[in-house]
């Protein structure tokens, strides 16, 4: 029988009390008296066995990881007061949770806990494993995903290369380099030893992990290979446990629908420039949308735009060149359909255009938010670049040439005051701010 729990976590039980508290206050089914009486132990018992399923912890290791349950546990990670949507939706089909973390349980930062995707679709493709198999409606997922062709090659593989990935959904891996698919290795945070482009250091467990989040949902893999701290306009990974990870919290784009003029110019400033720095880098590697709303942009407290969710990001090695996944079809499998059913062939590498992220922010992101906020003949222009902007049938130089002079535009609307901490007081000094 395969552990419910990583060796890291099953060790730490003077953690597991403070989990049984957590787990019950989620569960409203009991009240906590400092000495609970033996009647109580039962219904102790069932929350827990709750908070390991609310967290995913019984389905690994077809998870994302156990890097942060210690925190759980030992209450360094709490949610928000609320947990209950507006909907009043039973608290296990959020898709994701405010809350705070600490280092020191004395000082607390905002963070964010989200699922790859929601409980509903989790459900599904649980059932599609055991489906694939002919196995009755509830199995062992792990070992389904164990027996698969595609992972007894893993276990025998020493370097992550593209044959491995051929036929996964996620569009991280559309078009796999050998340098970005050693990137995703020498950065896997969930594993002890990181560093290493070679994963004679993953154990069978951490090889089934690493697979399923790719297969499921690359934005927690993103996070680490492209981190905020180097620069890119990403959330911080903090870590994951079960089926749930932990990232910086950011408030979503369309909460400043309406902000504002010149805060408004200066998110379409920030996003115009997000897009700039996923087209052109230092790494040579081009991230570009496959599609976009405003729920995948977000905002942190010190008015710094950020992406909020990367899965919908593609990656094009400039640099190596990309390996197209022409075999693409003829590796499908269990992995390739978990999301949403095994899906219709993606466009070549070779097709998409530079002006692709820009065209769909200018169609669908940029108009609600600077929408009526200036004056005439300012708002003409802008609405106008946003036209160009977004029309797919123009060529790239047009539509690049269009998302600069929008840009150059809203640079000049943008103001200098403490509500932009993350420029002031810089912007007082610096044009460039």
């Amino acid at each position: 029988m395969e552990p419910l729990l990583g060796p890291e976590v099953a060790a730490f039980r003077p953690g597991w009390p403070a989990l049984l508290l957590w787990v019950s206050t989620l569960s409203c089914s009991v009240s906590s008296p400092a000495l609970p009486s033996p009647s109580l132990v039962p219904q102790i018992r069932t929350s827990y066995n709750f908070g390991r399923t609310f967290l995913g912890l019984d389905k690994c290791n077809a998870c994302i990881g156990t890097s942060i349950c210690k925190k759980f546990f030992k209450e360094e990670i709490r949610f928000d007061n609320w947990m209950a949507s507006h909907l009043e939706l039973p608290l296990d089909y959020l898709p994701s949770y405010p809350a705070n973390y600490s280092d020191d349980s004395k000082t607390w930062r905002p963070v964010e806990i989200s699922r790859l995707v929601s409980k509903h679709q989790n459900e599904i493709s649980d059932r599609s494993i055991c489906a694939s198999t002919a196995a009755p409606r509830t199995c062992s997922i792990e070992r389904v995903l164990r027996k698969t062709e595609r992972f007894q090659k893993w276990l025998q593989a020493k370097r992550l290369t593209p044959d491995l990935v051929q036929g996964l959904p996620s569009p991280l891996l559309r078009c796999p380099s050998q340098r970005l698919l050693d990137r995703v290795v020498r950065r896997y945070a969930e594993v002890v030893d990181a560093g290493s482009i070679f994963m004679d250091h993953f154990t069978d467990r951490d090889k089934l992990r690493l697979l399923y989040t790719l297969a499921v949902n690359a934005h927690p893999i993103l996070l680490q290979i492209f981190p905020g701290a180097e620069g890119w306009p990403l959330p911080k990974y903090l870590g994951s446990c079960g089926r749930f990870l932990v990232s910086t919290s950011t408030s979503p784009l369309q909460e400043s629908y309406g902000a504002p003029p010149d805060q408004a110019a200066d998110l379409a400033y920030q996003l115009l420039g997000v897009l700039e720095s996923l087209r052109s880098n230092d790494l040579n590697y081009f991230l570009y949308f496959t599609h976009v709303d405003a729920a995948m942009f977000g905002i942190f407290n010190n008015g710094h735009l950020f992406i909020r969710d990367a899965s919908a990001l593609g990656v094009i090695d400039k640099q190596e060149g990309s390996q197209t996944a022409a075999m693409a079809g003829e590796n499908k499998d269990i992995f390739s359909c978990l999301v949403a059913g095994c899906q219709a062939e993606l466009p070549s590498c070779d097709t998409i255009p530079e002006k692709q992220s820009l065209v769909l922010v200018c169609r669908q992101v940029l108009p609600q938010l600077l929408q009526g906020k200036f004056p005439s003949p300012v708002q003409e222009q802008i609405d106008a670049l946003l036209v160009q902007c977004g029309e797919d049938a123009r060529p790239d130089p047009e539509v690049l040439g269009a998302a600069s002079q929008l840009k150059d535009i809203l640079r000049l609307l943008r103001t200098c005051d403490p509500r932009f901490a993350y420029r002031y007081p810089d912007c007082k000094y610096n044009d460039k701010f």
